[in-house]
């Protein structure tokens, strides 16, 4: 069934409109709708909508020429950072200490044993399940290894290293990203009751607590009604700051090539990614503005249009998720699945163990999974706020990707010659 929408510009405006419905309803004072958004947060139907629109629906089509989710990545993913930026309190991301890092590397390790963990399982219960060989098999989840604890161009850097085919390397994109937006939804579901995850963790929450209530109270005393200069000086800020941010990814990338080789040898690939640069410059830049006097843009809303951004940035990801695709690749899936499980469940248990709160252990384990695509995304579910904190360890997922990656392919490697 073909899509009944194809044009970029439409399908926009399905989406913006679709986004538009599910706030307007969560902000009704209705019986009904207080209670649907008590089990279903509005994030998570800002994901889901978008898919099914995509399928079973077939209203809309993956755009193409160029992809929205590129446009949103590119032009809003930036400028949300520098907007969530503007007001953070740097001394208060310090005072989160380090259970951040210990989630964050957890989640990490969670990715390293759990390909081996799945692959173990498939071989010896499944080993009629699939119809590639065990050879072939361990190579494709390389590149999903490496995805999952850097990036793109970790995952590419996969392929180049243990020489995977074209068509495997499609189907393990295709198991990539259904897994890797499954357990997004899962996480932002999380988000919406981490009260409660928290008290069964035994969480200690008083620096995270302490920092969205300075910055609220921050918002607070700064907040007054925008003229058109505030909005103007708010919309300069954003995309001068999004231009500054490409503009220096454009000049130090090229000075990086000529060692591309060298850092693809020591598993720095990223490095040569602009992409990659251009949301360090970002956030770099979103920091230096709070220290200024635009920290108090956040008066005129610059947090709550950070968030719009965001929000539109998950609808184009959730658009991308095509659940038909899923009814395709179920032995793939398996995989995939009982690796998610097992990353999911070693960071649980080491949450309960330090009492790190459900914040961590989202936010930790997307800043592998996701990356800095979808890390402040997972982020901001939690508080605006708390954006940053996502990209700066997204940051430390490209720089490790490669060299984990490694680790968890040599471990699949010798399971699959047993």
């Amino acid at each position: 069934m073909q899509p009944i929408f194809t044009n970029n510009v439409v399908i926009f405006g399905i989406l913006i409109l679709s986004l538009t419905a599910v706030f307007y309803t969560a902000n009704l004072d209705k019986p009904f709708w207080k209670k649907f958004y008590l089990f279903v947060p509005p994030l998570l139907l800002c994901y889901f909508i978008p898919a099914l629109l995509n399928w079973p629906l077939r209203l809309i089509e993956v755009p193409k020429d160029p992809p929205l989710y590129f446009v949103a990545s590119r032009y809003l993913l930036p400028a949300s950072l520098i907007l969530l930026c503007i007001s953070i309190d740097f001394k208060g991301v310090l005072r989160l200490g380090p259970k951040a890092l210990i989630m964050f590397f957890t989640g990490t390790l969670g990715i390293i044993i759990g390909g081996p963990v799945a692959l173990l399982f498939t071989l010896k219960f499944f080993p009629n399940l699939l119809s590639i060989s065990a050879d072939d098999l361990w190579r494709g989840l390389s590149t999903i290894s490496g995805s999952w604890i850097g990036g793109g161009a970790n995952q590419t850097a996969m392929k180049e290293i243990y020489g995977v085919e074209e068509n495997l390397f499609g189907s393990m994109i295709v198991v990539d990203i259904i897994v890797a937006n499954v357990w997004m939804a899962f996480l932002l579901y999380g988000a919406s009751i981490a009260s409660r995850l928290d008290r069964w963790l035994k969480a200690d929450t008083q620096a995270i607590d302490d920092l969205k209530n300075k910055v609220e109270t921050y918002r607070a005393k700064v907040e007054r009604i925008p003229t058109m200069l505030d909005n103007f000086i708010l919309l300069g800020v954003a995309f001068g700051g999004v231009a500054a941010a490409q503009a220096l990814s454009d000049i130090l990338v090229p000075l990086i090539l000529p060692y591309e080789q060298t850092l693809n040898a020591i598993g720095l690939s990223s490095l040569t990614s602009g992409f990659f640069w251009m949301i360090v410059f970002a956030t770099a830049i979103g920091f230096g503005f709070s220290f200024t006097k635009f920290r108090a843009l956040e008066g005129v809303g610059a947090s709550k249009w950070g968030s719009v951004c965001i929000y539109i940035l998950v609808a184009t990801i959730g658009m991308q998720m095509n659940l038909e695709e899923v009814f395709s690749h179920l032995g793939l899936l398996m995989i995939g699945l009982i690796w998610m499980a097992t990353h999911a469940f070693l960071l649980l248990l080491v949450a309960k163990l330090i009492r790190a709160p459900f914040f961590f252990v989202a936010v930790g384990s997307q800043a592998n999974v996701g990356g800095a695509a979808s890390a402040p995304v997972v982020a901001s579910a939690f508080s605006p706020s708390l954006a940053p904190v996502g990209v700066l360890l997204a940051v430390l997922g490209y720089a490790i990707g490669t060299y984990g990656a490694i680790v968890c392919a040599e471990i699949m490697h010798a399971i699959a010659q047993m």
